[in-house]
């Protein structure tokens, strides 16, 4: 059986191409990246090849002998949109022969309203409709995502958001990583899987972070049009403020809410606490 990894050379793709090292033969795993040289030095031992999104012929080539595929989502924004890059993989994929394809996608990515989610649920239906054996991995919201409160905290600073009681399951990004790669060891994967932590709220976060940094900051739950004015006065341009508000507004309304233990499950293990899971992220960001 042999497995295939997009955008192995990312955070997240490197966990996955580790984790399944640890369970498998290295000559069954294939690290596919825009850099091979760059993939072969940061994942030793494992066989890289080109994959680029960008062509279906490169990939195609690529996915040679391969029964498994994780599909990492690729960035929007580049020259060629993000779901034709997808197409091209899944197009390449179906040529190739490939018989699982596992999807990094977004949460409740079939009923999502949030423009991120858009993206995602044609990929998903573009891979419904390849005819090949599928997961889809939706991943609910790294923690490390929290670029603005955590480090605030840290530094004693205030803790200010406007996603009022809106809840979110906060898992480290390399949990999510770690099961997707258990997803394509499995025999009989289900066909979604809406992957997260405990439900959460910013002012649970808020907390927690108190209790890990020993910091007395100030909480501050705002409007939306505060808070991006705050943004603004603190350096941010007003594409970013409003890109972090509009994120907020998402969970005020509930795009995050999931009590899912899908995560847990694939993992084999309960996931930390809230407060250690703060710890590392913190340790990451001192180094």
């Amino acid at each position: 059986m042999k497995y295939a990894v997009t955008g192995a050379t990312g955070k997240f793709g490197q966990t996955v191409v580790k984790v399944l090292a640890e369970n498998i033969d290295n000559r069954d795993i294939i690290a596919l990246a825009r850099d091979t040289e760059k993939a072969e030095k940061l994942l030793p031992g494992i066989e890289a090849r080109p994959g680029s999104y960008d062509s279906e012929e490169t990939l195609e080539k690529s996915l040679k002998g391969v029964d498994k595929l994780l599909l990492i989502s690729s960035i929007p924004g580049q020259a060629v949109s993000r779901i034709q890059q997808h197409q091209n993989v899944i197009n390449a994929a179906k040529k190739a022969g490939v018989r699982f394809i596992a999807y990094t996608s977004f949460p409740h990515a079939d009923s999502a309203k949030s423009p991120l989610a858009v993206d995602h649920k044609n990929t998903e239906q573009a891979i419904r409709q390849s005819g090949i054996g599928y997961s889809f991995l939706r991943n609910n919201w790294y923690l490390e995502n929290e670029r603005q409160q955590i480090p605030a905290a840290v530094n004693n600073r205030p803790f200010v958001y406007s996603a009022a009681d809106g809840k979110v399951g906060w898992a480290l990004e390399r949990e999510y990583a770690e099961a997707a790669a258990k997803v394509l060891l499995t025999d009989d994967p289900k066909t979604v899987y809406e992957f997260c932590g405990p439900q959460r709220s910013y002012d649970d976060l808020a907390r927690a972070l108190r209790v890990v940094t020993d910091n007395d900051f100030e909480i501050m739950s705002l409007s939306d049009e505060e808070y991006q004015k705050r943004l603004i006065a603190t350096g941010h341009s007003p594409q970013a403020a409003a890109g972090i508000v509009s994120m907020q507004r998402l969970i005020r309304n509930g795009d995050l809410e999931e009590t899912s233990n899908d995560l847990p499950e694939a993992l084999g293990h309960p996931l930390p606490t809230l407060e250690e899971s703060l710890k590392e992220v913190i340790d990451k960001l001192k180094k």
